[in-house]
Formats: structure tokens, sequence, C-alpha cells
């Protein structure tokens, strides 16, 4: 077993002194391969301290410089891809091209980021009145906080701190204690790519964490990925202590097929969105939403044989197509999930459960999962389940399948796979989901636009990353300036009527 995970404050990796640790798995295996140490209030107070009086330097700092700092980073992310896609894969379990394409997408936030002196402009209008000019700025927010979750590990840190880095924040990262390795390593990279010590800082824990960011007043923003009853936890307690929150929370994200859809089309695009990182991401298809038996019973009986296919692996293996759960816990937990299903009268078609890995039996392995004839009422419908689970809803037509997307709790992300313009034009407009795809199966927003759901899915007024996330970091501030000399006279300011203005 390796030496204990810590902290990085200061621009050094710190042991932890709390004397409380959590397990972090290769869950290829089921073992323990690394203890990470829990923080204190304390510490995490440290951490806040650093990047407090590390602020007002790094704020003053010239856009283009900080940007020269994220340029550099954006190259080393490059040299050190395999290593860390290799340090993900060990501690979350997906396979290394998975894993590289989270961090190239990571990536893609940093190099937005290095626009920092384009993002920045403000807005400047002359003579508001006579002799007077009015312009806008946008200021750093102060120290920003951000708390990530144990999916994408490398990818969604680098959705936040880049871009708060680039807006002249600094900045406190709580990641998921489950695979902290990757996100160490990247703080480690940024002092290596020039930041001062102090900007950015990680500190690994739990609730005493999280707590000690929502509460103590030096933190003024605080962005957070994860599930919704935490997210609401952490939008209402940051809230109420005079923060400004950005909450990603939970997803059930439905996937439509109207009857003329090209079905080898849909077919592909179910297998990677719903099974890929073994479902494990908010943006995963876990609800197939198919108009009409006919083209139901020939979508389900085309999946069947290329879920039961589906090579499951470690990431050791280049050619599984599909990893292990984080933990042996999730895994018990997705487990759970199917068994419910069974219990409430849906038809499980292709049953993950009882798969084997030879070599690997005490790994968190789960094979696809596919669930036919699934109703709104079962839980299996609402409940964001996190694995490699595909429920299939049978709607009687088009209406019907808007209504169920609607009609959830959660709107994240929404599909809709068909042939019609006037379908595809109709359902965008009024679908109530923040991000959706015409014929493709995963809308993530690309790093120059915005991403975030709508209704339980996003507490607070700000998506992340793209323009949201540069206004999410700054405070805008708004300057009227008059400059009276013997030369001219008269400056009005009173709201008078347009002809005497």
């Amino acid at each position: 077993m390796s030496a204990t995970i810590g902290h990085f404050i200061d621009g050094v990796a710190l042991d932890g002194n709390s004397g409380r640790y959590g397990d972090v798995y290769n869950p290829s295996t089921g073992e323990v391969v690394h203890k990470v140490a829990l923080a204190t209030a304390d510490e995490t107070c440290e951490a806040i301290r650093s990047a407090s009086e590390a602020l007002p330097a790094w704020a003053a700092t010239p856009p283009a410089k900080r940007a020269q700092v994220l340029f550099s980073f954006r190259n080393l992310l490059i040299s050190h891809l395999d290593e860390l896609a290799g340090l993900l894969s060990l501690e979350h379990g997906k396979t290394i091209d998975d894993a590289k394409g989270s961090l190239t997408r990571g990536l893609e936030i940093v190099e937005f980021a290095c626009g920092a002196p384009q993002l920045l402009k403000g807005q400047y209008s002359e003579m508001v009145a006579s002799g007077v000019d009015s312009y806008a700025i946008r200021q750093p927010v102060g120290v920003c906080a951000g708390i990530t979750p144990f999916n994408f590990p490398g990818m969604v840190p680098m959705w936040m701190f880049p871009l708060a880095l680039a807006c002249g924040n600094t900045f406190v990262l709580k990641p998921s204690e489950k695979d902290p390795s990757t996100p160490l390593r990247l703080a480690e990279l940024m002092i290596e790519a020039g930041l001062p010590a102090g900007v950015l800082n990680v500190i690994n824990g739990d609730k005493e964490a999280v707590d000690t960011l929502l509460t103590d007043p030096r933190v003024e923003a605080i962005s957070f990925v994860g599930s919704t009853a935490i997210g609401e936890y952490v939008y209402q307690t940051g809230s109420h202590h005079g923060k400004r929150v950005q909450a990603l929370c939970g997803a059930k994200n439905h996937m439509v097929v109207m009857p003329d859809a090209d079905l080898d089309q849909v077919v592909d695009a179910v297998i990677g969105s719903a099974y890929g990182s073994a479902g494990e991401r908010c943006m995963a298809i876990s609800v197939l939403v198919i108009v009409g038996d006919e083209t139901a019973d020939r979508l389900v009986e085309m999946l069947a044989p290329r879920i039961e296919g589906l090579k499951v692996g470690p990431f050791t293996d280049s050619s599984s197509e599909m990893g292990p759960l984080v933990t042996p816990q999730h895994l018990q937990k997705v487990t759970g999930y199917v068994d419910l299903g069974v219990e409430e009268g849906a038809e499980l078609v292709v049953d993950g459960r009882q798969i084997e890995v030879p070599g690997h039996e005490e790994g968190c392995f789960l094979g696809g999962c596919l669930f036919d004839r699934v109703t709104p009422r079962m839980r299996l419908y609402q409940e964001e389940i996190f694995g490699p689970v595909l429920s299939v809803v049978r709607a009687e037509d088009y209406e019907q399948a808007l209504k169920m997307v609607n009609d959830h709790e959660y709107g994240n992300g929404v599909a809709i796979f068909t042939r019609d313009g006037d379908a595809a034009h109709d359902f965008s407009t009024r679908v109530r989901v923040g991000m959706v795809g015409v014929n493709v199966p995963i809308p993530v927003p690309v790093a120059y636009h915005s991403f975030g759901g709508w209704k339980r899915s996003l507490f607070g007024d700000h998506s992340i990353h793209g323009t949201e996330g540069v206004h999410f970091y700054t405070r805008l501030k708004t300057i009227t300036s008059r400059w009276p000399s013997g030369i001219r006279q008269g400056a009005v300011f009173s709201f008078k009527s347009g002809s005497e203005q």
C-alpha cells in the first residue's frame, strides 16, 4: 500500500493530522490502495488562509500574465496526459481511453480560460450625459471554493479552477475523497506552470471540510457538482452565509426515439451514452422513451445482444469497453436498484449482475443492464442510479413522450432521435431541460458555451464554464465619471426630458 494521501496548501503537499482517513480503492481488484486524510476544520481554514493571503497579488496580476500561466499549464496537461489518465483509471476504474477523453474535455476549458484578456473586457459608453462617461468592468469575486464528485476527478475540477484563476480569484478545491490523486497532481502541475503558491489549494475531506468552506466568511463563492441532496444543502447553507453558489446536481436523462429514427444510429448512440464510464456520469442516458410499441420491440431486440456483448474488464486491458464501478459500496447500491426494478415489475431483458471477470473476481464489476416496460411510477424511473442500468419506457405518441420528460423532477440533459425537423424543433423549444441533443446522445456543451440543467438539476443562477462561468467568478462594477475643467462647463446630472438633456 502506498503512502497516505494528504493535502496541497501553500504550494506544497502536506500530510493530514486529523487521524481520520478514507479508503481509496482500485475498483478493478476491490483492494484498498491508498488511505486519504480527511481534513479537520482547522486544516481547511489553513487552505482558506493561504488562498486569502495570495488573493491581493494574484488579483492585481494583469490578465495576460494570468493567461500565460494557464498556457503553460495547458502544455503540461498534454505532456502528462498518459500519467494523469493512469492515476485516474487506477482509482476510478474507467478505461484509459475514457479517462483521456474526460481529461481532454477539461483541457478545453483550460484553453478557453487562456482567453482571459478577451473574456474580461468591459463595456464603455461615451457621453451618457454632457461631459459624463460610463463604463462597466468585471472584477474578481475573491476566494472561491470547488466541491467536486468522484466520477470525473480531473475534468470537473478543470471546469472550475482554471476559469476562476483566469478571472483573478484564488481557489480552494475539495475533491472527492474516493479518487483524490488526480486533482492533487493537477495542483502540482499548476505550480510547475508558474502559479504562485497559495493561489490554488487542495484539501481532502468529508462533511467537516465542506461545512467549513460553506460557512467561513473569507470564502465568497462555491461551485459544486454532485448529487441533488448534497447540492441543495450546499446551496442553502452557502447562500445563508452570504456566498454566491452554483450547484450542479442530479439527473435522469431521457432519450426520446421517434418511429422515423435511424435505429442503427440509435443503438450505437445508446451503447456509448448509457454504458460509457459504466454509467457513472451526470449526462448518461438512463431512460429510453420509445414512441410506439413496434419501434420499442425492434429497438429492444437490437439493443439486447449489443449490451450482452459489451467487453467488461479492468482498465489495464486495452480491449475493455466498460470498467468497474468506483467502490464496493457503490456496486452494492447500483445492484440494489437492479433488484428493486425486478421487484417493481419491470422486465429485466439483460441482467449484468452475474458477470465474472477472470482474475478480478473481487473487482467492482457490473455488466450492462436493460429494463423494458418501466413506468414513471417506479423508483427505477424516478431516481438517479449512476450505473450501467438503462430503462425503456414506452410512449403512445410524441406528446406523451414530451410530457414524461417535462414532468420529471430533473432537467439536466435530454436527446431526441428523429428525421423530422419539425418534431426536433418543437421538442427543443418546449422541453423543460437545460441541455438538449438532436440526434446527439450526450449534449455536453463545448467549452465556450455553458453547462447546466434546469429544475432540481441546478441550484443557483449560473451554469458552469463558458460566459456563465466568467459571470459567476466576477462581480460587475459600473463606473460613471466626469472630469470638470476650465475648458468646458455645464455637465447635466438630473433626469430631465429628452429636449433638455
